[in-house]
């Protein structure tokens, strides 16, 4: 697409594509300039809900943007900085993976001062329903001591590591954890399963 706009330039890779229509802006560096684009930086760590390309086709080097000031990015819901750049990716509002469990959202608060100063603040975002992962056999799980004043009303991912299976384990855990999401098992049997190659992920989705 960017080659029959630009058909002089040399143009190779993803990357070398969007330098190419960055080139073209005619950005007056004397000036304050953010870009917000929505971009694979290449340093960048995604999560367990976002996907690159095969061999990183996508990717562009944060070396594109040394015109702007400051970059806003999105697409990654791992809030993050870019290394060695002026750039940041926001991240989700909300954690839409259990890979995003352990996160702390925000929202990222920029004062564009003079010249080559910016101010830049996350504010916190608390969800209405956390979400967690629990791991442990049955009877840890449904001891009082071990869910007793804890986030029971969460968003779950549970993991049994007893050795059998648990009849109607989802419906049982629901009377102490109402939110699960998803339940599998880490047992001798799955780990075997594993070791041999064969496609036995032991999990129960929720109904």
């Amino acid at each position: 697409d960017v080659r029959h706009f630009f058909p002089e330039e040399k143009i190779e890779s993803y990357n070398d594509a969007v330098h190419a229509v960055i080139r073209r802006m005619e950005i007056d560096t004397g000036r304050r300039n953010l870009m917000v684009a929505h971009q694979f930086v290449t340093g960048a760590a995604p999560g367990g809900s976002e996907e690159f390309a095969v061999g990183g086709v996508e990717n562009v080097d944060a070396s594109v943007f040394d015109a702007f000031d400051y970059v806003a990015l999105g697409h990654i819901h791992s809030a993050q900085e870019i290394p060695g750049a002026l750039a940041r990716y926001c991240g989700s509002p909300l954690k839409y993976s259990f890979s995003e469990a352990n996160q702390q959202k925000s929202v990222v608060l920029i004062d564009i001062k003079e010249k080559g100063s910016l101010d830049i603040r996350l504010i916190p975002l608390v969800p209405c329903r956390e979400m967690r992962e629990l791991r442990g056999s049955y009877e840890e799980l449904t001891s009082r001591k071990n869910y007793e004043n804890t986030d029971t009303d969460a968003y779950i991912h549970v993991t049994l590591t007893d050795d059998g299976d648990i009849h109607d384990a989802v419906g049982r855990l629901r009377t102490i954890y109402p939110n699960i999401m998803l339940l599998d098992y880490d047992n001798r049997r799955t780990r075997s399963a594993e070791e041999a190659g064969w496609d036995f992920s032991g999990k129960e989705k929720s109904k």
